[in-house]
């Protein structure tokens, strides 16, 4: 045999047709069990009728006697007990019949007529009682009623006890001859088990000595030769002993440790070439990062430079119109219009400190100023600051405070900035824009009272571009305003910084642009400013 497929092909045949025989043999033991177990339970089953039937003959005589010796007795006790004893002996005869009255076999026939016939003698004997009750009723004489009770009592006990006792004896034989066969049944079962299992286990050894110790020995040498190929001996080889399915196994591992032999070499080679390609390119990104932090300080540089260049002026200006302000009333009262002056200088100082504030967040060099501040006078500031751009633009600007003011732990400039660069950037991005609404609100969370604030308006809402907002220098370009796309890179960071969120959604109704800015209260605790509602509103 050659081939694998034939040998293992034996093994599962004779594997099944031991499997067949244990099967086959467990069926016939057990149909023969069955049987033997049915004729015996059947068995105990009429000497149980038995039983009851000599009980109720009994309880028919004793039923006669009492009728025929007290007059005073009802006739329906002897009936009742004739019922009964009619019923018993249907029931036995039942139990009898069983199948044997309609069976063809002779032995079975004769085995129905032996029971039968002693139960017809019980029936006879039961009307032959009723017969001598009825002339002993009309026997007047006592004596001689006597005598008759005692004959008819005696002639019923013989005429009921040797067919009793016959139809026990069958019984009691049937049950015996049952256990018997059960036994023998048994036995013959233990011999076919030992004959079996002798069998099977010399064809399991034929079989492990002839294919299943040879196939495994050979499959060990491939495991131990695959574990030195991966160990890294790919010159390992095996000996093509067979020509079947092994043998075939064997050739291909051959040729398989041959190929990976001289992948391994190209590998090699191509390792080295990589290894050169790898240095050379990592020395140009380390080229293009140097340029890439140069042209970042540049740009730190261009911001810090900005701010300091224009902030110089600026307090120049400032400081004239003081001067100016102090000798305006010798001939012409020019105080409102270097007020003016001085309020729009004031707010363009303040931008340009926003924009140092800018640069040295890109630098890190910023510390946060926090301390307990109103959330109402910064909203209040801020709304201060962007009023006049809002007149300009004809922009209705509310400040909604809410019924209790919220204290905070914050830096009360950096705050006014944020609020402050949502509300300007509304004016400039918001086209067909007609009101902004800033409110402020308490709001509970698992954490404690945080204070919400919202600025919402009634543009077109945000573009597509959702959180990539929040990117530096990302700008609407469908809005047509300048800028440089700072303010809500910004804003998030600052809040961010103060333990905040800022998220963008709709407006009312799904209308407009709403920016929330949730923060926490300062001791988690909202803070009553006594204050009835204001409500703002700047045209």
């Amino acid at each position: 045999m050659r081939s694998l497929k034939v040998r293992f092909a034996l093994l599962l045949v004779g594997t099944a047709l031991l499997v067949v025989l244990a099967a086959a043999g467990v069926f016939w033991s057990t149909t023969l069990s069955e049987r033997t177990i049915d004729r015996v339970l059947a068995a105990q089953h009429r000497l149980e009728l038995l039983a009851e039937l000599s009980g109720r003959l009994t309880q028919y005589g004793l039923a006669a006697v009492e009728t025929l010796g007290n007059p005073d007795t009802p006739p329906e006790a002897l009936s009742v007990t004739r019922e009964a004893v009619d019923k018993a002996l249907n029931t036995v005869e039942a139990a009898v019949g069983g199948g044997l009255a309609a069976s063809e076999d002779r032995a079975e026939q004769i085995q129905y007529m032996a029971r039968t016939r002693p139960l017809m003698r019980l029936r006879a004997a039961r009307v032959i009682l009723d017969r001598q009750v009825y002339q002993i009723q009309r026997e007047l004489d006592p004596d001689k009623r006597k005598d008759s009770i005692q004959g008819a009592l005696n002639a019923f006990g013989a005429m009921t006890g040797q067919p009793l006792s016959l139809l026990i004896e069958t019984e009691r034989r049937s049950m015996t001859a049952g256990s018997d066969e059960a036994n023998a049944i048994a036995q013959r079962m233990r011999t076919l088990s030992i004959l079996g299992l002798v069998i099977a286990l010399a064809l399991v050894a034929i079989l492990y000595r002839s294919v299943t110790r040879p196939t495994l020995a050979r499959i060990e040498e491939v495991r131990k030769a695959a574990g030195a190929v991966g160990s890294g001996a790919l010159d390992t080889r095996l000996s093509v002993a067979t020509r079947d399915e092994l043998g075939l196994l064997v050739a291909n591992f051959n040729r398989m440790a041959a190929r990976l032999g001289r992948r391994e070499r190209h590998v090699a080679s191509d390792r080295a070439a990589l290894e050169d390609t790898i240095e050379a390119r990592t020395a140009d990104l380390r080229s293009a990062n140097e340029r890439l932090e140069m042209v970042d300080r540049s740009r730190r540089r261009f911001f810090a430079d900005v701010s300091h260049e224009l902030r110089t002026p600026l307090t120049v200006i400032l400081g004239e119109c003081d001067l100016a302000s102090r000798s305006a009333g010798r001939t012409v009262d020019y105080a409102p219009v270097f007020a003016t002056i001085r309020k729009r200088a004031q707010g363009l100082k303040r931008r340009v400190e926003d924009l140092l504030r800018v640069a040295r967040s890109e630098s890190g060099q910023i510390e946060l100023d926090r301390r307990p501040v109103s959330a109402l006078a910064v909203l209040t500031a801020a709304v201060e600051g962007a009023v006049s751009e809002a007149s300009k633009r004809r922009v209705a600007l509310t400040l909604e405070p809410g019924e209790r003011d919220v204290e905070l732990r914050a830096d009360p400039e950096w705050l006014r900035q944020v609020v402050e660069s949502l509300t300007d950037n509304a004016l400039r991005h918001a086209t067909g824009l007609t009101r902004i609404v800033i409110a402020l609100a308490e709001h509970p969370s698992a954490g404690g009272v945080r204070a919400r604030i919202t600025v919402t308006d009634d543009g077109p809402g945000f573009p597509d571009q959702g959180e990539g907002l929040f990117e530096r220098f990302r700008r609407d370009a469908h809005s047509g305003e300048p800028g440089f796309g700072i303010g809500l890179a910004l804003a998030r960071w600052v809040i961010e910084r103060h333990d905040g969120i800022i998220s963008l959604g709709a407006g009312v109704d799904g209308r407009g642009a709403r920016v929330t800015i949730e923060l926490p209260a300062a001791d988690m605790a909202a803070v009553d400013d006594g204050r009835e509602r204001v409500r703002t509103v700047v045209a």
